[in-house]
């Protein structure tokens, strides 16, 4: 019989102090009245109290918070989800402006049960930020929309500041840890958005700590760079809760500074990497100056929004 994994006290640098001031008491009060979800809450992200305390930063999760599938790193619950709302996009756009963002993430749960995996109403999210808050660059986290290049095509025509889809391991881990998820899927969807919007900077992200060796690692940033990836997140995996995969090493933070160091020594435009690094972690500062300029443009007031809409097709 195999021996069983054994569990693994978690070192001193991964310790936080939880801190639930008056800013992080409001904002989780403004999400509840809003009836939104955060990734923040729903993935029990350890960075949230700075983000919300002190960034004054939050993830939006909309298409409810029940995913399709169930990976088994994730927190998020699994099942069958609830009808689309519609009012969601608004709902988020009218929080961003209380909140006072100058930079927001919007992800989903995965909605293999739709056509368009989501993409219309997220798609629509989007507007209704820009809408309502016209200097807020605005990033998006879908998930890989079951390799469907029309919900790829209908996202991009919002004009996302930053396109951000996360590969989440090395390759030979990934079935293991992602369900329905492909390693070269993810990869060719980060590659097609080049096609669509070549100027739009794109993102993904890797957690460390599932089995993978350094040079697996390393394999999975040339590849993120041959589909023309530009900004890196690398984190420490941390287990949610028991049903869920166990860490098997926990990386001390001068071999996520090495790991930082290599990538951006490959060719990534930007690099975070650090135990409690997430893939939106200090989002706000990974802004490429393309879409800072196009903030300034907003306030300044003479940007223009009469693009054409993008018709994808290979």
């Amino acid at each position: 019989m195999a021996k069983q994994q054994e569990y693994i006290r978690k070192p001193e640098w991964l310790k936080t102090k939880i801190n639930t001031n008056k800013s992080y008491t409001g904002l989780k009060k403004l999400m509840r009245d809003k009836k939104l979800n955060t990734v923040c809450e729903e993935a029990r992200c350890p960075n949230i109290h700075e983000c919300w305390s002190e960034r004054k930063t939050a993830t939006f999760m909309i298409l409810g918070d029940t995913c399709t599938r169930g990976c088994r790193f994730c927190a998020v619950k699994t099942g069958l989800p609830n009808e689309l709302d519609w009012g969601e996009p608004e709902r988020v756009a009218e929080s961003v402006e209380i909140m006072g963002l100058k930079h927001v993430v919007v992800t989903a749960v995965a909605r293999d049960d739709l056509n368009d995996g989501g993409a219309a109403v997220f798609a629509e999210t989007v507007r209704a930020i820009r809408k309502l808050n016209p200097g807020c660059t605005v990033e998006i986290l879908p998930s890989d929309m079951k390799g469907d290049y029309e919900s790829l095509s209908t996202l991009m025509n919002s004009k996302p500041d930053i396109f951000n889809h996360n590969i989440e391991t090395v390759r030979r881990l990934t079935k293991r840890v992602r369900a329905r998820a492909m390693y070269d899927r993810s990869l060719q969807l980060l590659q097609r958005v080049k096609l669509i919007a070549p100027t739009t900077p794109t993102k993904s992200s890797i957690m460390v700590g599932l089995g993978e060796a350094k040079e697996e690692i390393i394999q999975a940033m040339d590849d993120l760079l041959a589909h023309g990836v530009d900004i890196m997140t690398i984190g420490q995996y941390l287990q949610p809760t028991k049903k869920h995969l166990l860490v098997e090493r926990y990386y001390h933070p001068d071999e996520f500074q090495e790991l930082k160091e290599i990538a951006l020594e490959k060719g990534f435009r930007h690099c975070e990497s650090g135990p409690m690094v997430r893939s939106s972690y200090h989002a706000d500062e990974q802004v490429s100056q393309a879409s800072a300029q196009r903030r300034i443009n907003y306030m300044q007031g003479y940007e223009k929004q009469e693009d054409k809409e993008v018709d994808f097709k290979l």
